[in-house]
């Protein structure tokens, strides 16, 4: 079960890189993972919380702009696959499977960048415009990302 959670957070990763960390530091922060006396503890600090969402925002709010780079550049395909083993490997962290939780997270995030590119140019072509497809997407990154983490709970 841990290492679906792991590829899910990863698929989270894949549709919004930054928005999987937050949910991951969140869930931390708040006691839903069992983060303490692991590696990932530093993810259940206020300092990280702060950061990962503000990183999150201006995610949301830059792929509203018409200058976004596709995620399938290598860049932003690069960061996806690094936030999602990095939000699997803590969800890993919490059951001591940090590697197994990593590649989890990493193939779920090439999973959600390929599989989200494909259904986002859906959704904007049946809208005809692509902000209505991204805040869909968005929508479903964060409360995905927030239920994912309350599961490992």
């Amino acid at each position: 079960m841990l290492y679906i959670l792991a590829l899910l957070i990863g698929v989270i990763a894949g549709l919004r890189a930054m928005t999987a960390p937050a949910a991951v530091a969140w869930g931390s922060y708040l006691g839903w993972l069992p983060v303490t006396g692991s590696w990932a503890s530093f993810m259940g600090h206020w300092i990280a919380v702060g950061i990962f969402t503000i990183l999150a925002i201006v995610e949301l709010v830059t792929d509203q702009l018409p200058s976004t780079p596709s995620r399938k550049v290598p860049q932003q395909f690069g960061a996806r696959i690094v936030t999602g083993a990095f939000s699997g490997a803590v969800i890993g962290a919490t059951a001591g499977a940090t590697i197994g939780g990593l590649v989890a997270g990493a193939i779920g995030a090439v999973i959600g960048t390929l599989g989200g590119a494909e259904a986002r140019g859906r959704l904007a072509a049946a809208f005809g415009k692509d902000p209505p497809a991204a805040f869909i997407e968005d929508a479903v990154a964060i409360i995905g990302g927030l239920l994912i983490v309350a599961a490992v709970a």
